[in-house]
């Protein structure tokens, strides 16, 4: 008897470490600070990592769109210029294959995912106008409800390419094959923080690269909102170890209850 109530909690205590050393999510990579506090004696150490702040650009269809208005998605980001004669073309093709994978994933109902939306900003935004991008949009076939082209203004648009998201891009003064600008894609989580892997970017022309980015982006929808604490959060191996004491207890009563009818 005492097994059969046991099995069952050991069984999950052995399913979740399993679980936590085998499924890592991609993680955090931007501080912006560090503090420390004393609980119980014990110092502790809260990370603040950094989030992309809101922003207001436009659209290839002329739609002002802001940060806001993507809460509680996680967000596909890349850097380009519809003037590109290099690398930007196979950007988009790649982003677009990555969209669609995501996509044919929805097997009923509306198969436009609501949890991820896919940006590109134009790091030409003087030439990159609305129509520029409505045109590079019909080129590529882009869907606009899943898929924003952005243009704006460029102090800020690169303020945000190389202060929040750490890309490195470069004014080529309007010459085209000097614009120099990374082939990274940046994932961002629900709470607007730049996520990956240690040492590993996600390259835009790499299939290796893209097949880690689509499966991370799968670990994000999965992840929790560890702002918002459930009522039994860290607290399952609390009610395990007291399920637990009561069951051996209540085996003890039962085995001195025989003992005293075997009497």
């Amino acid at each position: 008897m005492l097994i059969a109530l046991v099995l069952p909690v050991v069984c999950y205590i052995i399913i979740k470490k399993y679980s936590d050393e085998t499924v890592t999510v991609p993680g955090h990579f931007i501080v912006d600070s560090v503090t420390t506090r004393t609980i119980k004696g014990k110092e502790i150490s809260d990370t603040i990592w950094h989030k992309i702040p809101d922003f207001s650009f436009t659209n290839q269809l002329g739609q002002q769109i802001s940060l806001k208005d993507l809460e509680g998605k996680i967000i596909v980001a890349d850097f380009f210029f519809t003037h590109c004669p290099t690398i930007c073309p196979a950007m988009t093709r790649n982003m677009k294959r990555l969209q669609e994978s995501i996509m044919n994933s929805q097997t009923v109902g509306d198969r436009r995912p609501d949890f991820i939306q896919f940006l590109s900003f134009s790091i030409d935004p003087e030439r990159d106008s609305v129509p520029a991008l409505k045109k590079w949009a019909d080129r590529y076939q882009i869907d606009p409800g899943a898929w924003w082209l952005l243009t704006g203004d460029k102090k800020k648009i690169y303020d945000l390419a190389l202060n929040d998201m750490k890309i490195f891009v470069e004014d080529g003064h309007e010459i085209d094959t000097n614009f120099i600008h990374t082939d990274h894609f940046v994932l961002i989580d629900r709470n607007h923080s730049i996520r990956g892997r240690p040492g590993q970017a996600y390259h835009g022309l790499d299939t290796a690269s893209l097949a880690q980015l689509s499966q991370d982006i799968i670990f994000l929808t999965l992840e929790k909102d560890r702002t918002k604490k459930g009522f039994l959060a860290g607290k399952l191996e609390m009610i395990a170890i007291v399920m637990l004491l009561t069951m051996i207890g209540v085996g003890l009563l039962l085995l001195m209850f025989r003992k005293k009818t075997d009497k």
